[in-house]
């Protein structure tokens, strides 16, 4: 497995993105119990742990999926966990991305127009928002399946797409929730590439949720979500 590109930190040693004290239930069952979790700008970040660790739903408190029972999220030095769902669902469409284990995609939509899908739903005209999609089937070795819908594809190629989809509006923060989950080996190491360049050659933030170690590794730094808390906040810096 290549070793990953080195960490260039764009904006000084601030946190991009902060969860502090974070607590989460669902009904009677803990989720998270005072998780906290502090990321740079530019960084990659791997939140591992065991299934049923929390490290999901860190990540969706974190993006404003979820609101938390207590503690706060900030973005950007803005806290988000208190505002309306309104102001967090156009922040999670301005200024995030978003990948996840099986892609999500449409399945009525051809592979370019779910990546153009977030420009389209922030007003971008249509021809303009179709000719930014197109420009990432180059970029992401999906040439010729611009107009494929997702049965059409194999796995890594829909979640290929999924990744062109969460990159194609310059998010300041692209949250990725098992991206390789549902991929072979191969797949995976093409997928965990094509992110870690694309988001490098952004100077995007990656907040990375996994439990595989060969996935990790492309990371800047670790951290492992145990018990509904982050067991090792700082991490080791790679």
């Amino acid at each position: 497995m290549s070793a990953p590109a080195p960490l260039v930190v764009t904006g000084g040693s601030d946190p991009v993105i902060e969860a502090r004290e974070v607590v989460v239930s669902f009904g009677e069952t803990p989720a998270l119990r005072g998780a906290s979790l502090s990321v740079r700008r530019g960084e990659l970040l791997a939140v591992m742990g065991p299934s049923g660790s929390g490290k999901s739903t860190l990540l969706h408190c974190m993006a404003g999926i979820l609101v938390p029972r207590s503690g706060e999220v900030y973005f950007e030095g803005r806290r988000i966990d208190t505002m309306r769902e309104q102001e967090r669902s156009t922040l999670r469409r301005d200024h995030f991305g978003f990948v996840f284990q099986f892609g999500q995609l449409v399945p009525e939509l051809s592979a370019e127009e779910n990546v153009a899908l977030p420009l389209l739903l922030g007003g971008m005209h249509h021809e303009h928002a179709m000719k930014k999609a197109r420009e990432w089937f180059d970029r992401l070795d999906l040439k010729g399946l611009e107009r494929h819908r997702t049965g059409e594809m194999s796995g890594g190629q829909a979640q290929r797409v999924a990744l062109a989809r969460a990159l194609v509006a310059n998010p300041a923060v692209l949250f990725a929730d098992e991206p390789t989950g549902s991929l072979d080996s191969l797949n995976g190491e093409i997928v965990m590439e094509l992110l870690v360049r694309s988001a490098r050659e952004a100077g995007t933030t990656v907040i990375l949720v996994t439990h595989e170690p060969r996935v990790a590794i492309y990371a800047d730094r670790e951290v492992v979500v145990r018990d509904g808390t982050v067991a090792s906040q700082e991490g080791v810096p790679r």
